[in-house]
């Protein structure tokens, strides 16, 4: 079964990584009992947001994936470490394919298929149709937005047991919609879409843990829709811990195959 993913893995690890791939504030958790404030205006929830964003060095620990595009399903346990915003390290049992993602490049390989892939953030943009780096995907995993809400004004309303935020101009490229659960000001959903290509990408957190002082996602829904294509990413953590000194071993083995990407493969 594990044959099924690591053979298809080019795709699998692109929508992955999106799904992965929080800001340096300091860490101020707020004090609420989870109620929504209909008064509260867009401007007060987007500061409160960035205000809890996770504070931290190193983040560590394991990742149960659950991936599944309509034809094929597959679940995997895989090892995680992270440096805040410089590296973010994926290994499979007993190191059968290993990813390693820094803010310039995007790298994997597959000791089942003897093949490695070595590139940039270039892929993933044209794979999900929006300009992606390394803090997007950074912000995806802690529960944090995927774009930076101050750039841009937006309206707030309550959408069942979260503030929901829109943009009040309409983006050029795509169209985006945020809520926030009322907790601890992180992510409830995030969406991301291209009408007229038939494109979107919905990441939805179902769940939050507290581990010693920083709140984290437990669980991350990621759908991606590319036309009639549909793939889901179910994440959960385990095991985590944060600010332990980590290495990060990588090195792509002698004799294997460069995967070239083309653009139909897309």
């Amino acid at each position: 079964m594990m044959q099924i993913v690591f053979k298809s893995f080019p795709r699998y690890i692109a929508i992955f990584a999106v799904a992965l791939l929080a800001f340096s504030c300091k860490s101020k958790r707020v004090v609420a009992d989870g109620t929504l404030d209909e008064n509260l205006s867009a401007k007060a929830i987007i500061r409160t947001h960035y205000d809890n964003a996770l504070d931290f060095k190193t983040l560590s620990g394991k990742m149960r994936i659950d991936y599944s595009d309509g034809e094929d399903s597959q679940g995997v346990a895989v090892s995680l470490r992270m440096e805040k915003d410089k590296a973010i390290w994926i290994s499979a049992p007993f190191g059968v394919v290993k990813a390693y993602i820094t803010p310039g490049r995007v790298t994997f390989y597959n000791k089942l298929q003897n093949e490695y892939f070595d590139g940039d953030f270039a892929y993933l943009s044209k794979f999900v149709g929006v300009e992606l780096d390394f803090e997007q995907v950074q912000n995806l995993l802690l529960g944090q937005a995927l774009l930076d809400l101050k750039d841009d004004k937006y309206d707030a309303t309550l959408a069942g047991n979260s503030y929901q935020l829109k943009p009040k101009k309409a983006l050029e490229l795509y169209k985006v919609l945020f809520q926030i659960e009322p907790q601890n000001y992180r992510m409830a959903s995030q969406q991301l879409s291209q009408p007229l290509k038939k494109r979107l990408l919905q990441i939805n957190y179902t769940d939050y843990q507290k581990i010693n002082k920083w709140v984290l996602p437990q669980k991350i829904a990621v759908a991606a829709i590319d036309k009639d294509n549909r793939s889901t990413i179910d994440i959960e953590y385990r095991n985590i811990e944060f600010d332990r000194t980590l290495s990060f071993p990588y090195d792509i083995p002698n004799g294997f195959d460069e995967i070239k990407l083309k653009d139909d493969a897309l």
